[in-house]
């Protein structure tokens, strides 16, 4: 059988949709950063306010500064990902440091000492709201499924003709799929006629094929608020806050399986590397809305609403497939496909859950406090747009279907010595998906400590956050999953100025 080598050319287009749950989830749900005061204690500010980050609960927070003050918070982190792949346990891990958060807020106090409205705020503040830095390797032997069946599940249904008088920049993204596995030998229609829609696989029978699935993605979620509040009889205070969104993401994946099952006198496919490479970037906006009540000297009550992120949002992706056939190994090179095309998609609309919060706070005077926040969030109405397009439209009841109103805890306290702060903190999040297991619940632990030396503070926190997860290797016919257990480690110091 002819081999065939494709040449790397550099051709762009616009295709149909290729977005998948896990790109949706990426945006819908929330990460813990900002100021290591605000990692200490578990992010419970929502009645509290008095730190940058805390406008990222409530944007009322910001009335509760007596001064103007600035902030920069800088942080490194290690992400450890053990996965467990039919009983084969392997690891990896990714680390970074970066600048995660930066602002000041600006106090304007009222001189009309007959006015009930004591003070107006206004303050911008940037954070790194989600690092997309990770690391994450599988390998074990599956006992039963191959790769092909990823190659068929798109391929059937496909006529032949549509694959063999079309190259790969024509096709659609599932068409393309089945080009691939075709273009590879990894598959062959049951007929070589133009009007054949079925296909078979060409990789050697028997079970036991040993896979390995490389990921490896970085960029960021940035978050810019531009916020204003202000307080009535220093009893009632009010903010708003208005978010721009930017993102940058890119997702490189490496899957390989070989097998030393028995050979046929047929051409058989031994071994198979799949590579994709995704790159996802695009702006958003939102805004939030929120309250904090002074009950008593020691009681405060907060509530905050998160509208939906939107999102314009784009991709590019590209791939390529080498099969190699034990057959014929020393007398032809293996099939190499790769088109060189980087796939340019149209871009779409993501629209993620709006969440509401309510916070509680109790004050012990000028020693210490204990804060509480509580959050819900459906993330059944996570939404791709246009929602009239077919493909959307399944995947939009797909997310609907399968995903759920989960609720966050975070617990909070702080107790100060002279001028020494000690803080800790707890954090717990609910799986989003109805299943539980496809991402689990998350727990972290965190703590820290800050001093203050008058015209500035210096504050450390460490946080320590664990989840479990699903990872299936592909999103349809080959849905073998590893199971992940990610356990993340975050160090952060911020250094506050006051004016």
């Amino acid at each position: 059988m002819k081999k065939i080598i494709f040449l790397l050319v550099v051709v762009s287009f616009y295709s149909v949709q290729s977005q998948e749950i896990p790109d949706a989830m990426r945006y819908a749900q929330d990460n813990l950063n900002g100021t290591a005061r605000f990692r200490a204690m578990g992010g419970a500010f929502g009645a509290l306010g008095g730190d940058m980050s805390a406008l990222n609960v409530n944007p009322a927070g910001s009335a509760i500064f007596s001064n103007n003050q600035l902030s920069i918070s800088l942080s490194t982190f290690n992400k450890k990902n053990d996965s467990n792949y039919f009983g084969t346990t392997t690891s990896d891990s990714e680390g970074n440091f970066d600048m995660n958060q930066t602002g000041g807020v600006f106090v304007f106090k009222n001189r009309n000492k007959t006015s009930n409205w004591r003070k107006f705020s206004v303050a911008i503040n940037y954070d790194n709201i989600n690092d997309f830095d990770n690391s994450v390797f599988s390998a074990g032997v599956n006992p039963t499924n191959s790769v092909d069946q990823y190659f068929l599940s798109y391929a059937n249904g496909v006529p032949l003709s549509v694959i063999k008088d079309n190259n790969y920049a024509q096709l659609d993204n599932g068409a393309q799929q089945a080009y691939l596995g075709y273009e590879s030998y990894i598959i062959n229609p049951v007929a070589d006629v133009p009007n054949n829609s079925r296909y078979v696989s060409n990789v050697t029978p028997g079970g036991n094929y040993y896979q390995e699935n490389s990921i490896y993605s970085n960029g960021y979620n940035g978050k810019l608020s531009f916020n204003a509040a202000t307080s009535y009889k220093d009893k009632l205070y009010i903010g708003l806050n208005l978010n721009s969104h930017f993102t940058d993401y890119v997702h490189s994946t490496s899957f390989y399986e070989s097998n030393r099952n028995t050979l046929t006198t047929d051409y058989t496919v031994t071994n198979i590397r799949f590579n994709n490479n995704l790159h996802t970037f695009g702006t958003g906006f939102s805004f939030q809305i929120g309250a904090i009540a002074k009950v008593t000297n020691e009681i405060r009550l907060g509530l905050a609403y998160d509208s939906p992120v939107w999102y314009n949002l784009s991709d590019e992706l590209s791939q390529s497939v080498t099969a190699i056939s034990a057959n014929t190994l020393n007398e032809l090179p293996p099939d190499v496909v790769d088109p060189g095309i980087i796939n340019y998609y149209a871009p779409y609309d993501l629209t993620t859950p709006d969440k509401f919060t309510g916070s509680f706070a109790y004050i012990f005077g000028k020693s210490g406090l204990i804060s509480l926040d509580y959050s819900i969030k459906n993330y059944g109405n996570t939404k791709f747009e246009p929602e009239n397009d077919p493909y959307y439209r399944d995947l939009n009841g797909e997310m609907s279907n399968i995903l759920k109103t989960s609720g966050e805890l975070r617990v909070g306290a702080e107790y100060k010595i002279k001028e020494w702060s000690l803080r800790g903190g707890y954090r717990f999040e609910e799986s989003p998906y109805k299943d539980g297991t496809t991402i689990g619940d998350l727990n972290s632990f965190s703590g820290g400590l800050g001093y203050n030396f008058g015209a500035f503070k210096l504050d450390f926190s460490y946080t320590n956050a664990q989840r479990k997860s699903q990872q299936p290797f592909f999103n349809q016919g080959f849905t073998d999953a590893a199971r992940i257990n990610t356990i993340g480690n975050n160090f952060t110091m911020t250094l506050l100025f006051e004016m």
